[in-house]
Formats: structure tokens, sequence, C-alpha cells
């Protein structure tokens, strides 16, 4: 039993008490079976040293006034309405061409679409050419380190889900809107419904859900923010981890864009998994048992052997 005390287990303890704690978050839980192997579990540990050094309240829709910097986004509104729409009309608003977005890629499936201004890096080519007054505005906000259009279709709905990654915010600002009470964004539970020209800034590793009830498409400027911490040493592995790891998770709007290497990495294994797939329709058991075999092996290797 030496093993349950060696400095490797010790990680996995930590695995264990941060995912636990991500859990118990807020009012709204996933099942423990999906936490289990939900990648907010795999982000625990870093998303708990944000928590302890965030100078933001821990509850799910902040503040807006804390952040004046974004009321150059707000008040310019009409801009990025206008661009929205042009790039909407000319069918620039669409879902991934290749399984190489691996940040939203579910999101597909209910016909949520997408046109990235920029993803934690350099705007992307195609976002400076097609919509340059939007990009211009975006750089001005230094905080800013994610923004796109964002489209959900009339009588879609987004599920329950956390966001991995606990450095940044969520921000909305909406463009073209139902303004109806039946199109809205529920963050451990608590509503907001989009209006043209209205934002919202809210923490995303609560979970939170979607849904159009209306006839109308709406589409909003989503951006992600540099959420504030109390410490520099905090604020600067923040901006590392983002400049390493969530870069990497860039994708294109159009061929020639840039693709990050997670999602070119993303792309082959999402082949691999639809083969699992099949497997799972075919013979569900079977699909399990290779599944937990698989994980419980990892497990053992990483932090046992």
């Amino acid at each position: 039993m030496a093993w349950l005390w060696t400095g490797k287990i010790w990680f996995l303890y930590l695995f264990i008490g941060c995912g636990t704690f991500v859990h118990f978050r807020g009012r709204v839980r996933h099942r423990f079976t999906r936490q289990l192997l939900d990648h907010s579990t795999i982000m625990g540990p870093y998303n708990c040293f944000v928590y302890a050094t965030s100078q933001v309240e821990n509850r799910p829709l902040i503040d807006r006034a804390a952040f004046p910097e974004l009321d150059l986004l707000r008040d310019n509104w009409q801009v990025f309405r206008d661009e929205a729409l042009n790039l909407f009309n000319e069918g620039y608003i669409r879902k991934a061409a290749s399984d190489n977005d691996l940040a939203f890629h579910s999101f597909f499936q209910t016909g949520w679409k997408r046109f990235y201004l920029k993803w934690y890096s350099e705007a992307q080519p195609s976002a400076r050419a097609l919509c340059p007054r939007s990009v211009a505005l975006v750089e001005q906000v230094p905080g800013v380190n994610a923004a796109m259009f964002a489209l959900l279709p009339a009588g879609a709905a987004l599920g329950k889900h956390r966001d991995p990654f606990a450095g940044s915010l969520r921000y909305h600002l909406g463009l073209v809107t139902p303004n109806d009470p039946r199109c809205a964004i529920y963050v451990d539970g608590e509503q907001h419904v989009w209006h043209d020209g209205q934002d919202v800034v809210f923490d995303e590793t609560f979970i939170h859900w979607a849904e159009n009830r209306t006839d109308q498409d709406r589409i909003i400027l989503f951006c992600d923010v540099e959420r504030p911490l109390r410490y520099r040493f905090a604020t600067w592995i923040n901006r590392g981890f983002k400049r390493a790891v969530v870069s990497a998770t860039s994708t294109e709007n159009v061929a020639g864009d840039r693709v990050g290497v997670l999602n070119r990495i993303f792309d082959v294994v999402y082949k691999v998994r639809a083969r699992a797939k099949q497997l799972k329709r075919r013979q569900r058991g079977l699909y399990y048992l290779l599944k937990w075999l698989l994980i419980g092996g990892l497990l053992y290797l990483v932090f046992i052997r």
C-alpha cells in the first residue's frame, strides 16, 4: 500500500480535490459520471488556482461596470451588427469545414455557427479582410483575448456545459436578436435575455445553457475577456498559459487562416472517435468495457506504476 503515499499519487489526490470543488461550485451540476470525465475536471487544478487569485466575485453574472473598457464595444454595437449581417448574407458565418474546432465542435450539431475575429492570438487574415472595422474595435481593447460573431438559429438550443478555461470571462453583446425572453442564456440557473445593443459579462466555468425558442435567428458578438487577478505572478502565469495552450485551439474561417496545433491533432483524433462511436452503436457493452479499461490503464501508468 506504499503507493498510496508516493509523489505521483498526490497529483491524483489534487485532481480529485479540485474536481470535487468544481463539481459543487454553483447550484447547477452535471451528473457525477459526466463530471468525472469532463474537461473542467481535467482543468480543475489550474482553474482552482485562478479562482483563488481572482479579483472577480465568485458568481455567475458579473457586474458589467467592473469592465469600463468594454464600453467601446457596446457603444459601437451597430458597427459590429452591420459587418456581421454582411458576413451572414455572404455565407461566412458557418460551422467548421472540417473537424478542427475543438472548442465548439459539439455546438455545430445544433446549427450553431460562428466567424472568428481573433482567438487568443492576432486577428485572422480573413477577419481583417472581411470585417476590418470590427477587428479594429476589438484590437483597441487589450483585455479581449478572443472575439467572434456567433449565430444561434431559430428553434435551437445549446445543452448544459462548462467551458474549460477559467482564465477568461465571457462577454456577449446583442447584435441581431429576437429581443424576446424566449431567446436567452442561463448561467447557473440565472437568466440573461439578449437584446440588441445590450451586453453582459459572465463566468462561463459555471454550468450554462442557451435556447432560442423564437422564429428569428440570433447573432451576438461573443468575446473572451481576461479575468482580473489579484497578483502579478498569477497574471503572468495566466497569460503564459493562454499563449502556450489556449492559442493552440485557434481555427480557420476560410482556407488559409491559422489552425492551432491542438485543432490539427483534434481533427485526427475525432476521426478515431467516430470509429469508436460506430462500435458503441453496434456493441455498447464492449465499447464501455474498452473505454474504462483504457482509462483505468492510463491512471495506473500515470499515478501508480
